[in-house]
Formats: C-alpha cells, structure tokens, sequence
C-alpha cells in the first residue's frame, strides 16, 4: 500500500506532463510572438497562482492581477528593452499593495516570475532556440532523476524543514543529469566545454526554485499552488524549477558572452 501510495501519482504526471512538453516544444521551434504568448500566459497564471495563495478569500482581485501581469509580460516584449523594467516592476508592486499579508514576498516573487517570462522570450529571440531547449532539458532532467532517484534509493533529507520529499540522493541524481545534458549537447553543437558544468549550476538553481517554491506554500499553508495540471499541482509547482534556472540563466547572460549555438 505504502509503494502504491508513492507512485499512485506517475500516470497522471507523465500524461500532463508529455502534453506539456509537446505544446512547449513547438512553440519554442516557434519562437517570436507564439513563444511569447506563451511565456506571458504561463506568467499570467503563475501570478494568479500566488495571489490566491495569499489572499485565497479574494476570488476577483488574483485573476486582474494576471491578466495584468500578463499583458505586462508580452507589452514588455514588443516594446523597446528601456520600458521592460517599468512594465514588469508595475504588476508586482500594484499586486502587492493589494495583498493582505506578505506584501513584500509577494512583490519580490511576482517580479520574479513576470522577468523569468520576459526573460525566456527575448532570450529566445536573440539566442535562438538551442539554448532555449537546453535549459528546458536541464530542468526536466533534474526533476526526473530526483523524483526517482529519491524514491528508489530515499535516505537523509536535503532540506526537510523547507522541503520534506527533498533527498540528498534526488539532489545529487539531478546534478549528474544535468552534466549528462550538458555533455550530450556538447556532441552536436559548438557550445564550449564548460556547458556540463553550468547545466549542473543551472539544476541546483532549478533545485532552489523547487526549494523556494515549497517555503512559500509551508508559510501559506497549502499542498498546491492550484490544481490546473493533473499530477503535478498549479504551473508554480510545475514550473518554480525553470523559474529558477532561468533567472540565473538570465544573470549569467548579462555578465558574460553567450555564442550563437548552432548544430
């Protein structure tokens, strides 16, 4: 019953995971406004997502605030880079005047959330998507190594104050994956050699998103950020890894040159 009970949700999180996967997939091939649109709308949902965390008796004022962030996301795409900070920095500050408590987390994560999509979009744009897919692969990579890995070999906890599933074994099976993606990618692109040891930088900054994203909802006193995908919760759950690893992507990219990477 107990083993059950561990896998009972794999099903359910392959299915939505997969469609997931194919809608990202092709709208990342896709790039320009059909990536953006849908960076802004994940974006949208994912500040939804917090808002009714924090103010679950506020049924109206979560939704505005997502379609503002939203539209924030995809104006500050179209627009010239000098209006993306204003754009950006005005949902999460009007959102968290609007908040009953935690005014300043929610502020600081909904600016979060809304540069992560503005970010992924625009890196799309000038990167090209090989970066793009390789971060996602990271992601997914670690994700899947430590949800197995923590299920096939458990023992001591990473964090169990913050995140009680998180093992030490799932952490570590995350780095090794993330290596493996960078050195699969090395194979066939001109990326340099140092891609195996960023993707692993990359995974435990997806890992500290997970971390991040498991405090707040401890500090909120839920299980999921919301119930939209099947197996996995809200898109915060699904998504605080890539949250994550984007924004140290992102910083990352600002201090140092990024090639063109072409197969």
């Amino acid at each position: 019953m107990a083993m059950r009970g561990s896998w009972e949700d794999l099903s359910a999180r392959l299915i939505s995971g997969a469609a997931m996967a194919v809608v990202g997939v092709v709208l990342i091939a896709l790039g320009g406004i059909w990536f953006a649109m849908l960076a802004a709308a994940v974006s949208g949902l994912m500040v939804w997502e917090l808002g009714r965390m924090i103010a679950p008796q506020d049924r109206r004022g979560p939704v505005a605030l997502g379609l503002l962030s939203g539209g924030a996301v995809l104006a500050a795409w179209a627009l010239p880079d000098i209006y993306a900070l204003p754009l950006l920095a005005a949902p999460a500050l009007v959102g968290a005047g609007q908040m009953p408590r935690d005014r300043v987390i929610y502020g600081v994560y909904a600016l979060a959330i809304l540069v992560a999509g503005y970010g992924l979009a625009s890196f799309r744009g000038d990167f090209g998507m090989v970066w793009l897919i390789w971060l996602v692969l990271v992601v997914i990579a670690t994700d899947v190594a430590g949800y197995f890995a923590g299920r096939f070999i458990g023992g001591p906890k990473f964090w169990p104050r913050v995140s009680p599933k998180k093992t030490w074994s799932g952490t570590v099976a995350g780095w090794v994956s993330a290596a493996l993606i960078g050195a699969i990618f090395l194979t066939f692109t001109n990326a340099g050699r140092d891609l195996p040891w960023i993707s692993v930088a990359l995974s435990f900054a997806s890992q500290m998103g997970d971390v991040a994203e498991s405090a707040l909802k401890r500090r909120m006193g839920v299980k999921d950020s919301s119930s939209l995908l099947p197996g996995h919760g809200g898109l915060l759950d699904r998504f605080d890894g890539l949250l994550g690893a984007a924004l140290l992507m992102l910083l990352v990219a600002q201090v140092v040159y990024v090639p063109q990477v072409r197969f």
